[in-house]
C-alpha cells in the first residue's frame, strides 16, 4: 500500500520525536492519517450535561452558563467555521477541571479515558523550555493525528500558567477560520485550556461586589471578560503571555471561576458525603467547613483552596 504524501511526512517527522515523552497514541495518530476519519458513538445526550453542571458545580453561576451555551451551540451546529477554544481561569479548587471531565464524560464513553479525550499537562509533557521547539513539533503532530482518526477530538490543556511563552501559538493554524490544514479540518474539534492566571483579577470583582452588599450572582460576564483577556495575556508568567491565540481572538470565551464562599464549600462536602454512601451530617459538614482557610485575611470571605482539600478532609471523619 502507498503512503499518501501527508502519510509520509507524518511518519518522517514521527520518526524524529518517538524519545519524547507522548501523552497519546503515536499508533492512534497514525492510524488516522492512514484510514480517515472515525466517528465513535456518543456516550449519552448533551442534555445531562446541565443536570451535572446543577447538581455538582457550586457557585459559578457564569461558568455553567457559558459552558452549556457554548458545548450545546457547537456540538448542534453541523459546520461550524472553527473549533470551539475555552480558557478556563480561576483559584485551585473552584471547579476548572471538573469542569472539563464534566464536559468530556457528557461527549464521550469512558469521559478523560477515552481514546478522543487527549489530557496535556503542561508540567509533565513539557517541562524544559530547551525543548519548546521539539514540543512544538510534537504538539502538531498529535493534534493533527488525532483530529484525523477523530474530527470530534477534545484536547485539554492544563496548567497553562506554567506553560513556556511561546509553546501554545505552535497550534494557532488549528484554531483559525480555515476549512482544512494540510488537508485535514479542525472545525469540529474541541479545545479547552486551565489555568490559574488571571484569578487575582476575577478575585478583585467577586470582592468588590461583596464589599458593595451585592450578590455574586449578579456579577456579568462583561464585568470580567476584557479585564480577563487582557490580563492573562499580559502576564509574562503564563503561557498565553502575548500569544497570537489572545491577539488574533482565536479563544471563543474566557470562563472565569470566581472564588467560592463557605456557604459553597458545604455543598462540596455534602455532595461528597453522598458520593461515599453516607447520609448527610450536617455537624460533621460545617466542622470540615470550619477548618479551611480564608481570605482576605480580616474579612474571610473565600475559601483559598476552593473545594480542593474537603474531601481528604472527610477521611479523618469516616476513618475506619
Amino acid at each position: 500500500m502507498k503512503l499518501g504524501r501527508a502519510a509520509l511526512g507524518l511518519l518522517l517527522l514521527a520518526a524524529s520525536v518517538v524519545q519524547a515523552v507522548e501523552p497519546i497514541s503515536l499508533g492512534l495518530a497514525l492510524a488516522g492519517v492512514l484510514t480517515g476519519y472515525i466517528y465513535p458513538r456518543f456516550a449519552r445526550c448533551l442534555k445531562t450535561l446541565q443536570k451535572d453542571l446543577d447538581n455538582k458545580l457550586f457557585g459559578q453561576h457564569l461558568a455553567k452558563k457559558i459552558i452549556l451555551n457554548a458545548v450545546f451551540g457547537f456540538i448542534n451546529n453541523p459546520k461550524p467555521k472553527k473549533p470551539l477554544t475555552l480558557s478556563l481561569h480561576g483559584w485551585t479548587g473552584t471547579g476548572k477541571n471538573f469542569v472539563s471531565k464534566i464536559i468530556a464524560e457528557n461527549i464521550y464513553e469512558g469521559g478523560l479515558n477515552s481514546d478522543y479525550v487527549h489530557l496535556f499537562v503542561a508540567t509533565l509533557h513539557f517541562p524544559h523550555a530547551s525543548n519548546i521547539t521539539l514540543y512544538k513539533d510534537q504538539l502538531q503532530l498529535w493534534i493533527r493525528g488525532n483530529v484525523s482518526a477523530c474530527a470530534r477530538s477534545i484536547f485539554i490543556f492544563d496548567e497553562m500558567d506554567k506553560m513556556h511563552a511561546g509553546l501554545i501559538d505552535a497550534i494557532k493554524p488549528f484554531l483559525d477560520y480555515y476549512d482544512l490544514v494540510d488537508g485535514v479540518s479542525y472545525q469540529k474539534a474541541i479545545f479547552i485550556f486551565l489555568s490559574n492566571a488571571g484569578a487575582e483579577r476575577i478575585t478583585d470583582v467577586a470582592l468588590d461586589f461583596w464589599r458593595s452588599g451585592k450578590q455574586r450572582e449578579d456579577i456579568k460576564l462583561k464585568d470580567i471578560e476584557h479585564a480577563l483577556s487582557v490580563s492573562v495575556f499580559n502576564n509574562r508568567n503564563s503561557g498565553f503571555w502575548h500569544s497570537s491565540l489572545i491577539d488574533r481572538n482565536l479563544i471563543d470565551y474566557f470562563v472565569p471561576f470566581l472564588p467560592l464562599e463557605y456557604k459553597h464549600l458545604k455543598m462540596c462536602i455534602r455532595v461528597e458525603m453522598q458520593s461515599r454512601g453516607y447520609e448527610t451530617n450536617e455537624d460533621i459538614v460545617s466542622r470540615v467547613a470550619e477548618e479551611m482557610t480564608f481570605f482576605p485575611k480580616e474579612e474571610r470571605v473565600f475559601s483559598d483552596k476552593g473545594c480542593k482539600t474537603v474531601f481528604t478532609k472527610l477521611d479523618y471523619y469516616y476513618d475506619d
